[in-house]
């Protein structure tokens, strides 16, 4: 029987867990693997649908009508070239759904132009690298003490792409780049690029400024709002681009509530045409036309419900941080008011970490992720706790719920068995089971 070879460069833990499943799968009859893919999909569906609060930023439940159009037979359809000049034949449909998806992409970000041909957010990032770098050239990107995604660092695309990559200096404040900083750091190295927004955004960048440093060195400014999409779809934060962003990448299925991918806009018609090269004949010349026409559906719920919902998003993160804090809970940045963003953080220091807190949580049926903040480092842990409201908003979570999920939140990470808490969170999650902000 041939099996997974173990990987050696693998955690331990996670190895055996693969080489466990892999065994089983291997010697398991296929309609006993059918069945268990099908009771794999259920179990899903509870703990995320029926269980738990998903307080994860960078999660969210789609539209139903979009998540049926990933099943639709549009998937297995090559789309080989440009509209209107398709290589295979009969994708005279396909041709007019990725024409819509683009335009409604440019519509609701208010761009020129618009890349659908993405599979994820890191690859929106590798994408831009690629039409605005060469290897060996130097960017300056945040790092993750201010949330700074791993794609912008050695370890991700743009170090596997070979370039240099230098962190941007960081306020003593560590919300964001320092900007006096910056611009002796680009005098002194001549970036070609300088990208700016990650994984935690509690309050808006400097973009402008940076676009001023950057123009003063001929960099270009590279906006990531992988997590930030959907406030700015709705108007809550600035445009990037309209602040001097040449391009603004993101994920399509965070605060976006979309299907998994990436999008790339812009107003620079030389970039948008490097990446339409990059997409066709280069690295996606066939994409899952099924996602297009899912992203379309979930833009079109932003045209119509977009403002109100990314305004709740946010009041709704300002009012659960509240309440934690009333909790005696290690809200971050109280001294800036928290957050003007969906998301915010605790400083999980007292709770061993980060991903330590996150595991406690989820025995009680809280879904978060650890992250990194500007304070003293928690050694084999990250020092924070990221929180957001994308999918609990979705479902119904209002200002005025906030107060028994947050006490239960403090009870769960103060319990010697926070998972004697699962059964009083599942009835409480239970009465938020409808879809909202959705046409």
């Amino acid at each position: 029987m041939t099996v997974l070879t173990r990987r050696a460069w693998v955690p331990s833990p996670s190895e055996d867990q693969v080489q466990n499943v892999a065994t089983v799968t291997n010697a398991a009859a296929s309609p006993l693997v059918a069945d268990k893919i099908a009771a794999l999909i259920d179990r899903n569906t509870a703990i995320h649908d029926l269980e738990c609060f998903n307080l994860n930023p960078a999660a969210n439940v789609m539209n139903p009508a979009a998540e049926s159009a990933l099943a639709r037979g549009l998937g297995s359809r090559p789309s080989l070239g440009y509209p209107g000049d398709k290589y295979e034949m009969g994708l005279e449909a396909i041709e007019e759904i990725e024409i819509i998806t683009a335009a409604l992409a440019a519509e609701i970000f208010k761009a020129g132009f618009a890349e659908i041909r993405v599979g994820s957010g890191a690859l929106a990032n590798l994408y831009s690298f690629m039409a605005l770098c060469r290897p060996g050239d130097t960017i300056i990107a945040p790092p993750a003490s201010i949330g700074g995604h791993v794609t912008h660092h050695d370890a991700g695309c743009a170090g596997l792409y070979g370039l240099n990559v230098v962190p941007a200096p960081v306020n003593s404040d560590g919300f964001t780049v320092d900007l006096q900083a910056l611009r002796a750091q680009a005098l002194r190295l001549q970036p070609r690029l300088i990208t700016i927004g990650g994984s935690l955004n509690l309050f808006p960048h400097p973009v402008a400024d940076i676009r001023r440093i950057a123009d003063e060195v001929g960099a270009y400014v590279l906006f990531d709002a992988a997590h930030q999409c959907g406030l700015i779809a709705g108007g809550v934060w600035d445009n990037p681009l309209d602040l001097g962003a040449h391009l603004m990448t993101m994920s399509t299925y965070k605060s976006l509530g979309g299907p998994a991918g990436g999008l790339i806009v812009s107003n620079e018609a030389t970039i948008a045409e490097k990446l339409d090269t990059i997409a066709f004949p280069g690295m996606t010349a066939n994409f899952d036309a099924a996602k297009s026409a899912a992203l379309a559906l979930t833009l079109l719920d932003w045209r119509d419900c977009g403002a109100a919902y990314a305004e709740a998003m946010v009041a709704v993160s300002k009012a659960l941080a509240e309440a934690l804090l009333a909790e005696d809970m290690p809200v971050f940045a109280t001294d800036r008011g928290i957050t003007q963003s969906h998301q915010f953080a605790l400083d999980a220091r007292r709770f061993g970490g980060g991903h330590n807190a996150a595991l406690k949580l989820r025995q009680a049926g809280f879904l978060t992720s650890g992250i990194g903040l500007p304070l003293a480092a928690v050694p084999g842990d990250m020092n924070g706790l990221r929180l957001g409201t994308p999918e609990i908003v979705r479902r119904g979570v209002g200002c005025a719920d906030v107060g028994e999920i947050a006490t239960l939140f403090a009870a769960a990470l103060k319990a010697n068995d926070p998972a004697r808490l699962a059964p009083e969170t599942a009835a409480l999650r239970a009465r938020f089971q409808g879809l909202h902000f959705i046409r």
